[in-house]
């Protein structure tokens, strides 16, 4: 065979260009096929602003096995890729680079112009994860790439925006929403992220109206007192039951406010006594709601105070905060000031905090929509995996909000609903209507603001597949079968996605979502920025190639739980794949010529009795049949690091260790018969374990696969046509091997394990004398029964791999020389003269340098404890510690005096 796998595992050398030949032979696609059952993936889509980072390489790795192991299991696997549109992040981006290069803002340049520029951006960068991406080794259709504003999917989130709207799903309300100062937008409760921050609580007096005492308050945001609109204390809070229906003073404003009865204040927390403030906190505006109160706003859009903050307008709300303390202390309204740990709400883009403010904005009314998503989880219809994820998924659905879903930003899915100008008509529609259908004008006007980008990504199962039209590809990729995340996004996505897909299509859009935990640091902390522990894993590939990089993720995790990224593990897998590589290449040069290659190969066409297998290769046989079982199960699953591990274990230990050693002297041997056998053994099993490895390791098991023979039938000499071929046959599209039980050789596989336990059992006492693997040495046998007879026919493994030059069987131990060495294994004793372990002369030698360096050492210590000084100024402790040392050394030394007795004894 001329073309053999080159000396060196270097991924360099083929990754790129095996990943091309995959894509541009369409091996990636997937067409409807009713012979074939479909096992559908979409993409979470990454935002077009980013790159590829650990987090994406463990997300798309465990998508890939997946999707992978599917299509070598017959199914008709489709993974669909695409990219986000990603409102914020890429209209801070846009915005960014026109105030850098123009020193002009977005409204400089007007809404048409800047999403001209977005386009120009999106169409410049917007690649490159895609481009990163496919160095991972992602086999996803890229005939198929979306993006959640093409076309396709303006038209599912117009559809899908009107739909809910006619249902009244969706409605334009004057409400709390999270504002984001710095992004100048609106968010939704999924997009505020909270942390537990050391802030403070401070206690301000509202005097009683005529006079007394008043009510003290306690509050963590003294700036929003502009907008308090009432005091509220418990209906049962004995302390406060004169108070209700009376009036309070305002401090600094003046204005009076009345006390009144409400469940939210506990009588626990603070003074129990709460301002509200309904225009600025959730809680407060619902107080708001019930008790009909004003909803007087005293923070402005950036985040200043406005007019009803007086002389502080104009000023920052921490600003004003600051100002505002000082006051109310010099006034002696502040009674205290208290340290607490307070929940601190940030947007999920930039980290600035969040006002609660009102606005006219769109909102998902959620309790209709939330409840068949309850009910799918609760029947199992839906399975989170692992299974506890599912508290964190009803959670949120149970203790929903409405969703607010209207940003004030340009880049986006454009609200279809439109104004008219002259009669203050609201129209939603599918195409913008030319006149109002109230009062015949046509001065109208479309929503200037844009989609929450999760409105969008929320269809991404259906969108994709082409609805809102009732496509082909829809009736049959759909539902997809699962879908693979993070568990940091089960609220912000999944959960959308769920309700979603159960009102526009009547299905759940998927039957599993399979929860993955974070890529950590070594020292197991978030990789962010602000840490510079960030990796690139383009880096990572570029230095140890993807198939390390994807077989580290895979190993060491299990589903849910965060997984510590360590440069070791990668190097780890990196020495795996060459192991891997090394082997291949060995067996792949011990083929032989197309003559002895195709003799090796037509064995396949004999029943299983009639092929010469010895016992060793009815072991590996079983051994590759157990783990096709063993896998395959891990796999259905979703235990795929217990799938690596199992053909980690399968080709680095049972192969390439043991069996590519047992069959060795066979193939150097001269029966051409026998040789053929181990050859097409080490073929066949070497075939099955690429294919199981394959999802894990696609690079390098493709390579190896590509120069691998055959079927008889297709065998030829490697000419530039059988080059070109192994383009065509690819492994990824080959059949995952399946368990067959007359495979299992129990019989054979008792014989050659207890062989192998004889080996290892030499070997550890070649290395409790000290003897060179290289020394040759006599064995002597106790045994009887089958354990017998399995020994006799399996002496040539002993002799090869454990240097055994004379094996005998002893009917008991009279007939032990004087001194031996044994081992024990099940029903079985062996025993090797001591003679033949120790080279005497150099034992005594080694001996007597340790003797005297252990006298050495003792002297030390005696010295130390024979020293005044040392004895008074020493711990007791670190004293004791000296004595037990020494005891030990003088325990040690005369064992080893013993031992050198004996052994100068034989130099006699």
């Amino acid at each position: 065979m001329e073309n053999i796998l080159a000396k060196n595992y270097a991924p360099k050398e083929f990754e790129d260009r095996l990943y091309e030949s995959w894509e541009e032979s369409g091996a990636f696609g997937a067409i409807v096929d009713q012979d074939k059952k479909p096992y559908t993936i979409v993409m979470p889509p990454p935002n077009i602003t980013g790159q590829l980072h650990m987090g994406h390489a463990f997300d798309h790795t465990l998508q890939d096995v997946l999707i992978r192991w599917k299509r070598m299991m017959g199914y008709n696997a489709l993974w669909i890729p695409g990219s986000d549109h990603a409102s914020i992040a890429t209209e801070v981006k846009v915005a960014d680079k026109i105030r850098e290069e123009e020193g002009k803002t977005k409204e400089d340049l007007g809404r048409e112009e800047f999403l001209r520029r977005a386009w120009e951006w999106k169409d410049t960068y917007g690649g490159k994860i895609t481009r990163q991406i496919r160095r991972l080794g992602n086999s996803c259709d890229w005939s198929r790439e979306r993006f959640t504003m093409d076309a396709g999917c303006n038209a599912a989130v117009t559809e899908s925006f009107v739909r809910l709207y006619e249902k009244g799903l969706i409605y334009r309300g004057n409400r709390l929403i999270n504002w984001c100062p710095s992004c100048g937008t609106s968010l939704s409760d999924a997009e505020v992220e909270h942390e537990e921050k050391t802030g403070k609580y401070y206690y301000i007096n509202y005097p009683a109206v005529g006079g007394g005492s008043g009510i003290v308050v306690a509050t963590s945001r003294p700036e929003t007192m502009f907008g308090d609109t009432a005091v509220a204390v418990h209906p049962d809070d004995e302390r406060y039951k004169d108070f209700v229906g009376k009036k309070v003073i305002l401090p600094i404003v003046n204005i009076e406010i009345p006390v009144i009865a409400d469940e939210y204040p506990d009588p626990e927390k603070g003074t129990g006594a709460v301002k509200i403030t309904p225009a600025h906190d959730p809680n407060d505006f619902e107080v708001g709601e019930r008790h009909q109160l004003g909803k007087p706003t005293c923070i402005n859009l950036d985040a200043t105070m406005n007019a009803l903050a007086g002389k502080y307008e104009g000023l920052d709300r921490y600003a004003c905060r600051k100002a505002l303390l000082k006051e109310l202390d010099e006034k002696g309204y502040l009674i205290k000031t208290e340290d607490k740990e307070i929940a601190i709400g940030a947007c999920y883009r930039c980290d600035t905090v969040i006002e609660p403010m009102l606005s006219d904005q769109w909102f998902v009314s959620m309790h209709e929509l939330a409840e068949p998503a309850i009910e799918k989880a609760l029947s199992k219809e839906l399975q989170h995996i692992p299974d506890r994820f599912e508290k964190t998924y009803l959670h949120w659905l149970t203790n929903i909000r409405d969703w607010c879903i209207s940003r004030q930003l340009w880049w986006g899915h454009r609200i279809p609903a439109y104004y008219c100008q002259d009669c203050g008509e609201i129209v939603v529609a599918r195409v913008a209507p030319v006149i109002c259908p109230r009062c015949g004008s046509s001065r109208i006007k479309q929503d200037e603001d844009v989609l929450d980008t999760w409105f969008s990504s929320a269809l991404w199962p259906f969108s994709t597949l082409g609805w809102p039209e009732k496509t082909e590809d829809l009736d049959y990729f759909y539902p997809t079968d699962v879908l693979v995340t993070g568990y940091d996004i089960i609220f912000f996505w999944v959960v959308r996605m769920v309700f979603s897909g159960l009102e526009m299509t009547g299905e759940l859009p998927f039957k599993y979502v399979y929860v993955h935990g974070l890529v950590r640091d070594a020292e197991g902390r978030k990789m962010s920025k602000s840490l510079g522990n960030g990796v690139d894993p383009i880096e990572v590939i570029d230095q140890y190639g993807a198939d390390a990089l994807r077989f580290m993720l895979m190993t060491g995790v299990s589903p849910g739980n965060d997984l510590k990224f360590q440069i070791d593990k990668v190097e780890a897998s990196r020495n795996f794949a060459n192991k891997l590589w090394n082997a291949s290449r060995f067996v792949l040069m011990t083929l032989g010529d197309d003559a002895e290659i195709l003799a090796a190969m037509s064995l396949g066409n004999l029943p299983m009795a009639e092929r010469g297998l010895l016992d060793e290769d009815k072991w590996m046989l079983s051994q590759l049949n157990c783990c096709v079982q063993e896998i395959t199960t891990n796999l259905e699953k979703f235990d795929l690091s217990l799938a690596a591990q199992k053909i980690y274990e399968l080709i680095w230990n049972t192969y390439c260790d043991w069996y590519i050693e047992l069959v060795k002297a066979r193939l150097y041997g001269s029966d051409e018969k026998d040789k053929a056998v181990a050859r097409y053994n080490l073929v066949i099993v070497l075939k099955d374990m690429l294919k199981m490895l394959h999802p894990f390791m696609p690079f390098i098991t493709e390579e190896i696969w590509s120069y691998l023979p055959k079927a008889v039938s297709t065998i030829s000499i490697e000419s530039n046509e059988a080059q070109e071929n192994r383009k065509i046959d690819f492994l990824m599209r080959s059949q995952w091997p399946i368990y067959d039980a007359a495979l299992a050789f129990p019989e054979e596989t008792s014989k050659t394990e207890l062989i192998m336990d004889m080996i290892r059992a030499i070997r550890n006492v070649r290395a409790e004398a000290e003897a060179a693997p290289s020394k040759k040495l006599k064995l002597m046998i106790l045994s009887s029964g089958k354990e017998l007879a399995f020994i006799q026919s399996g002496e040539r493994h002993i002799k090869n791999l454990a240097n055994i030059i004379e094996i005998s069987y002893i009917q008991d131990k009279s007939q032990l020389p004087d001194e031996v060495m044994s081992s024990v294994i099940s029903n079985v004793e062996l025993f090797i003269p001591l003679d033949d372990l120790l080279d005497y002369q150099a034992e005594f030698e080694r001996l007597s340098r340790e003797s005297n360096k252990m006298k050495v050492e003792i002297q030390r210590i005696q010295d130390k404890l024979a020293n005044q000084g040392f004895l008074a100024k020493a711990p007791a402790a670190i004293v004791e510690e000296e004595k037990a040392k020494c005891s030990n050394y003088e325990e040690m030394l005369a064992k080893i005096s013993e031992r050198l007795t004996m052994v100068g004894k034989k130099l006699v």
